[in-house]
């Protein structure tokens, strides 16, 4: 089984995808889908969709996760990341593929054991859970990794409690 993870940003959008195979997680890639800052909202949106389409192109994931938006104290952040996440959702829409959505401390919970977790320990964890000799960079990267693990630890649940 083949995940894809997304971690939503305007300027950034973190991927990683993993590949599962007889339940070991081994790495495919990660990076970041940037987009330039000068750049109109609009021409930035569709960076975001040509460069993940491109993604999907090349790796072909099975399922896909995305982080569900978390409100902070910058609306105006929030609505930017709100609009990236859209064009995240309909990609994977079209490309047909089952879409997972996940809160912030969803993912930390399932990646350390811990909802409030910090960056810190969530970087460790991904790195020893993929048993990476370094960690991920940038760190949106990193997040994206973790979306997909936090995928692949929900699928594998649902898939347990079905039998």
């Amino acid at each position: 089984m083949r995940i894809l993870g997304l971690d939503p940003g305007t300027a950034t959008t973190g991927y990683g995808i993993i590949d599962v195979i007889d339940g070991e997680m081994q790495v495919v890639t990660y990076g970041v889908i940037a987009t330039p800052a000068g750049l109109p909202t609009p021409a930035r949106l569709l960076a975001i969709h040509e460069a993940l389409q491109a993604l999907l192109t090349t790796y072909q994931p099975d399922a896909a996760g995305v982080e569900e938006l978390f409100f902070g104290r910058n609306i105006t952040t929030a609505i930017s990341v709100g609009q990236a996440r859209g064009v995240l959702l309909l990609a994977l829409a079209q490309a047909g593929l089952p879409v997972a959505e996940f809160s912030p401390p969803k993912i930390k919970e399932a990646i350390t054991g811990y909802g409030k977790a910090d960056k810190q320990q969530m970087q460790m964890m991904v790195r020893n859970l993929l048993n990476l000799a370094e960690t991920p960079r940038p760190d949106d990267a990193a997040d994206g990794l973790a979306v997909a693990i936090t995928c692949y630890q929900y699928h594998r649940y649902s898939s347990l409690m079905a039998e």
